[in-house]
């Protein structure tokens, strides 16, 4: 038996050849998956083949692939718990056409709860618990030396009916020693500048009630949160703007690491590393943290390295309701830090739960105040949804604790205390979905936003940028009053048994009239300076983009 630098058996003796066929990772690849990508390039880096699938491509051409590939593992990621049945059918498509390879799952709902994905899926033959890099590498090694597999470490399988979990596999310890993620396909573009995912970090220090970032990396051996080395960050960021052109970069950290006194020295040191580089004259980027993280000087600091856009999970305008979803925070916090932001002239996205299980009629309009209050500059289009209770969260346990759990593993769900509010919540949500979801008008208000930061940033003052924003702000105000006045009266109307004003609720026609407007003020914008962005895109820095971003809205 051999083992690698990094000390994982490879499994393999003198004269013992491994099966030609690797791996296949099949998963959604929106804004580049890096989940997978880390897994696919640890597999590389342990000489297995492997091949990333976009999970959406026609059934067809999956197969074929995995035909071609004829690997021993084929690992399904899965992000979002209620694609279960839609992987399901999948792998019962590919077991029917005659697929035999070890089928595994991944991902922090499979991890939490492999009891009910290998009940639900029975097609699996496994679950890879928590962090999969080297899971997956030992996994491969074994199979393709037809040696067997139930003992490798970080395992759950079914025996005889019963769960049966292999010792469980420390994470990561070392973040810089992971080969750089695999990437599928060009990198999506913003206004025609390349933009990439990124992770400077993993994990979350925090216990927030609705979330299974923090059970997830607490249900194996380790250091909850582990930071790579500000240098090799920088270093990626250089690699991926010279051999790609990307210009615009998502960290994708659960909660970029700014806490303490540890995070601000680590990200000082970062923020050195990109301005010593000269990323910050030519590169933008984004990532998420938790308000009590934002003071002046500190992001001050961030801005002048690049830093454009920040996101909040804000979730909740009320004390109540930031207690129930273990927030540790205040609504104050939150507010100070939206207005630190908005001071360092940096865009803000949040999260926002107007509803969770401690909801009643008054918290509703406590929340869409707070909202109001929040957006009351047009900086933004107002965005919100339902807590959803999902596997692996302590929520969910507490729900279901209280007989309030319902719905499936797609639809999770709950009962609020007040029952009027389930049928208040039903009729709201199908009255503003096409303002909230998908490619709601909020979002598209949003999406409008981030490409007037982005012009600020890359391009620079352009001829009626200034006219522009302030129309658009105007209009983004029109659009959130529209929804704010709606939400807040017919939360009265409902709670006083009024329900005409819900079930006859007219928003198509302002939606429709104020999407219009939006559509015809932006790509006015975008049309009048389509000169100077074609030379911003296409100036001497190895930066190319032959074509602007077409119509979204």
């Amino acid at each position: 038996m051999t083992k690698s630098s990094l000390g994982l058996p490879r499994h393999r003796t003198a004269g013992q050849q491994a099966r030609p066929g690797g791996a296949v990772l099949v998963g959604f690849q929106d804004q580049g998956n890096l989940g997978m990508g880390y897994l696919a390039a640890n597999l590389a880096h342990f000489e297995h083949p492997v091949e990333l699938i976009e999970f959406r491509d026609p059934f067809e051409s999956i197969l074929a692939r995995i035909n071609q590939t004829d690997p021993v593992v084929v690992g399904f990621s899965l992000i979002f718990q209620y694609y279960l049945p839609e992987y399901r059918l999948l792998a019962q498509q590919l077991r029917a056409a005659g697929v035999r390879a070890h089928f595994t799952m991944g991902g922090h709902y499979p991890s939490l709860c492999p009891d009910e994905v290998l009940s639900a899926m029975p097609e699996l033959d496994s679950v890879a618990l928590y962090e999969g890099e080297f899971t997956l590498v030992e996994l491969t090694a074994v199979l393709r030396l037809n040696e067997d597999w139930h003992q490798v470490p970080g395992l759950a399988y079914l025996e005889r009916g019963a769960v049966i979990e292999t010792p469980t596999r420390p994470l990561a310890a070392h973040l810089d020693d992971l080969p750089l993620p695999m990437r599928l396909g060009e990198p999506e573009r913003v206004l025609g500048w390349p933009t990439l995912p990124l992770l400077a970090s993993r994990g979350c220090a925090r216990r927030c009630s609705f979330c299974s970032i923090h059970t997830f990396y607490r249900g194996a051996p380790g250091r909850t949160v582990r930071v790579r080395a500000p240098a090799k960050v920088a270093e990626e960021m250089e690699m991926l703007a010279e051999q790609h052109g990307v210009r615009v970069f998502l960290f994708q950290d659960d909660d970029f690491p700014l806490a303490g006194g540890p995070g601000k020295r680590w990200v000082a040191e970062l923020c050195e590393e990109i301005i010593r580089r000269g990323l910050h004259e030519k590169c933008i980027w984004k990532i998420s943290c938790r308000a009590e993280y934002i003071e002046p000087e500190l992001f001050s600091t961030l801005r002048r390295a690049g830093l454009y856009l920040v996101y909040l999970g804000l979730e909740s305008g009320s004390e109540e309701g930031l207690e129930i979803l273990n927030k540790n925070i205040s609504v104050d916090t939150n507010n100070q830090a939206v207005r630190i932001l908005k001071s360092l002239d940096l865009l803000v996205e949040y999260g926002f739960m107007l509803f969770d299980p401690s909801s009643t009629f008054e918290s509703v309009r406590e929340n869409i105040g707070f909202l109001r209050s929040m957006l009351d500059d047009g900086s933004g289009g107002a965005v919100f949804c339902r807590m959803l209770p999902y596997g692996g969260t302590p929520i969910r346990d507490r729900l279901r604790d209280e007989g309030r759990l319902r719905g499936d593993v797609k639809y999770p769900d709950y009962d609020f205390l007040d029952p009027r509010l389930n049928q208040y919540h039903e009729l709201l949500n199908t009255a503003v979905g096409p303002w909230i979801h998908g490619d709601g008008l909020s979002h598209q208000f949003n999406w409008a936003w981030h490409e007037v930061f982005i012009v600020r940033r890359l391009v620079g003052e352009l001829p009626g940028l200034q006219t522009y924003e302030q129309h658009l702000a105007e209009l983004t105000r029109a659009s959130n009053a529209v929804l704010f006045d709606f939400v807040e009266q017919t939360s009265l109307a409902f709670e006083h048994g009024d329900l005409p004003m819900l079930l006859q609720h007219g928003l198509s026609a302002p939606r429709t009239d104020i999407g219009g407007a939006l559509l015809d003020l932006r790509n006015g914008f975008v049309a009048s300076n389509q000169d100077a962005l074609m030379h911003a895109l296409t100036t001497p820095d190895g930066i190319y983009g032959p074509a602007l971003m077409p119509q979204v809205f």
